[in-house]
């Protein structure tokens, strides 16, 4: 048995850049739906929300339509920046974030909900503007929920197979994560790998599982 560390590397390079576009993305726009009224506000959650349903296949195709190397967006960085994200890391790193940000969006709208607005409306009164009274009134009191929900997103960026093997693919040393070589293991009959890779990613999940767990609810079991 030989434990390939490039996996697990890159895998916490994945995750963590994954879940930095994911938390700025989240929190901002959270923060827009939990404190915006206008029409179709509940047509862009669901649209926002959406990636937390769809197969991960799917929204890996949908990053091929967009990103591919014939589609609009893929030229246009082609060509202008001599940029493809096809079978990159930093195409796994897209992957990872389309489908860890309904985890840091979904948990942030819910804690800026949770903020008193009387806060926020006597800030005003005494000349804040919104930028202050974002930074230093409902941020800090939405943290709490905000980091819970991308220490969530980063778990599932851990994790995160489909997608990323749709736009990445899996080449050892270059785009395989840990959830790719446990599947290169498995399908090769190198029981042994399979179970200590699995072994690894499921301790890092169960540490950040607890984590969070307590940020969400902060009191002690009695």
């Amino acid at each position: 048995m030989h434990l390939d560390l490039n996996a697990l590397w890159l895998t916490l390079k994945v995750a963590a850049w994954a879940t930095a576009a994911a938390g700025v993305l989240g929190v901002a726009f959270a923060w827009a739906v939990a404190r915006g009224r206008w029409p179709g506000k509940r047509l862009l959650e669901a649209v926002l929300t959406l990636p937390m349903v769809l197969p991960p296949t799917v929204l890996g195709y949908y990053l091929i339509v967009v990103l591919g190397r014939n589609a609009p967006a893929g030229r246009w960085l082609s060509t202008h920046f001599d940029i493809t994200l096809m079978f990159t890391w930093q195409g796994a790193v897209i992957a990872a974030s389309v489908v860890a940000f309904p985890l840091v969006f979904t948990s942030s709208r819910a804690a800026f909900e949770g903020v008193n607005v009387n806060l926020e409306k006597a800030a005003r009164v005494l000349g804040a503007g919104e930028l202050k009274i974002f930074l230093h009134i409902s941020l800090p009191l939405a943290m709490r929920g905000i980091a819970a929900g991308t220490m969530l997103a980063f778990a599932r960026a851990m994790g995160e197979f489909g997608a990323t093997l749709m736009i990445a693919g899996n080449i050892p040393g270059k785009t395989q994560t840990l959830s790719m070589a446990i599947y290169d293991a498995v399908q090769s009959g190198n029981d042994a790998l399979a179970n200590t890779l699995v072994i690894v990613i499921s301790v890092l999940c169960i540490v950040i599982l607890v984590v969070s767990g307590r940020l969400l609810n902060p009191r002690p079991e009695r």
